[in-house]
C-alpha cells in the first residue's frame, strides 16, 4: 500500500486525507493518505522519507521549505519557486505546485475580473500573483512588511505595505495570509479591509472550513465571495493524478473529491 500525507503547522483542520482517502477508497486504488504536523520545514525532506511516503501535500507554512528540499521542481512551480505537492521517483523528491491552477478553477465564475489585490505575500501569493500575471492580470500586493516584496516588483505587480498602500477600484480582493485560519485576526488593520472591501466586486479566501472575520466582513456588505474550498477541490485533483501517475481519470477523482466534501 502506498502512503501518502499533508504536512503543515497547522494541519488538524485539514481536509486533504478525507478527499484524497475517499478517491482512493471509492476507484480502488491501493493508498493511504494521512496528516503529518512539521514545526521546522528543515525537516521535510527527512521526515518524508522516514515515513516511507510515496508522495505529499503541503500547506502554510512550508510551501517556499518544499521547493528547497526538492531534487527536482517541474512545471509551473519552477517557475514561481513554490512547491506544495512532491512525489517520490525513485528516491528523489519531485516537486510540483497545484495550488494556482486550482484557484483559477475555484473562481471561474467570477466575471470581468482584470485589477486583482492579494493580501499577503507568501508561498500562495507568489503563486497566485504569478499564474495571474501569465494571464495578463493587473495584480497589487498589499503585506505587512516590504521585505519580501521585490519577487513580486520583478513580477511587474503593484506592491505596498500598510503604510503605503493607496486605495483602488478592484474586481476581486484573495486573503493569501493565514489570518483567520487559527486565530479572528483579519489580513490587514480593519480601517484598511473594510475600505478595501468597498472597492471591490469579488472576495476570495484561500482559507477554507470556517467564515474567517475577513469573508465575514464581505458577507456583511453583501459582496460575492468564496472561502478555498474550491481552490481545494481544484488543487486535490491536479495533486491526485499527480499521485496515481494519471492511472485513474480526472473526472472520476474529481467525482469522488466532491463527495468528500458532503461528508
Amino acid at each position: 500500500m502506498q502512503l501518502f500525507s499533508i504536512f503543515g503547522n497547522p494541519v488538524s483542520h485539514s481536509r486533504s486525507p478525507l478527499m484524497h482517502n475517499s478517491v482512493f477508497t471509492n476507484l480502488h486504488y491501493n493508498a493511504c493518505y494521512t496528516r503529518t504536523l512539521l514545526e521546522d520545514g528543515t525537516k521535510l525532506k527527512e521526515i518524508f522519507f522516514a515515513l516511507g511516503l510515496s508522495g505529499a501535500n503541503v500547506t502554510v507554512p512550508h510551501k517556499e521549505a518544499a521547493f528547497n528540499a526538492c531534487d527536482e521542481v517541474r512545471g509551473f512551480a519552477k517557475t514561481v519557486g513554490v512547491v506544495n505537492t512532491l512525489i517520490n521517483e525513485n528516491n528523489r523528491l519531485i516537486g510540483y505546485n497545484t495550488d494556482a491552477d486550482g484557484f483559477m478553477y475555484a473562481i471561474e465564475e467570477f466575471t470581468n475580473v482584470q485589477n486583482i489585490l492579494i493580501l499577503g505575500a507568501g508561498g500562495t501569493a507568489k503563486a497566485l500573483a504569478t499564474r495571474f500575471k501569465q494571464d495578463d492580470l493587473d495584480v497589487t500586493i498589499l503585506n505587512r512588511s516590504k521585505e519580501i516584496l521585490p519577487y513580486f516588483d520583478e513580477l511587474g505587480c503593484i506592491t505596498s505595505t500598510w503604510d503605503t498602500f493607496t486605495l483602488n477600484k478592484f474586481d476581486l480582493v484573495v486573503n493569501a495570509t493565514s489570518a483567520g485560519l487559527k486565530d479572528e485576526n483579519l489580513p490587514a488593520p480593519q480601517e484598511i479591509i473594510e475600505s478595501i472591501l468597498n472597492a471591490t466586486n469579488y472576495v476570495a479566501d484561500a482559507i477554507y472550513g470556517k467564515l474567517t472575520p475577513f469573508l465575514q466582513l464581505a458577507k456583511e456588505k453583501n459582496i460575492i465571495y468564496k472561502d478555498g474550498a474550491d481552490m481545494l477541490l481544484g488543487q486535490g485533483v491536479l495533486a491526485n493524478e499527480l499521485f496515481v501517475n494519471a492511472s485513474l481519470e480526472k473526472e472520476a477523482i474529481k467525482r469522488e473529491m466532491q463527495k468528500s466534501f458532503l461528508l
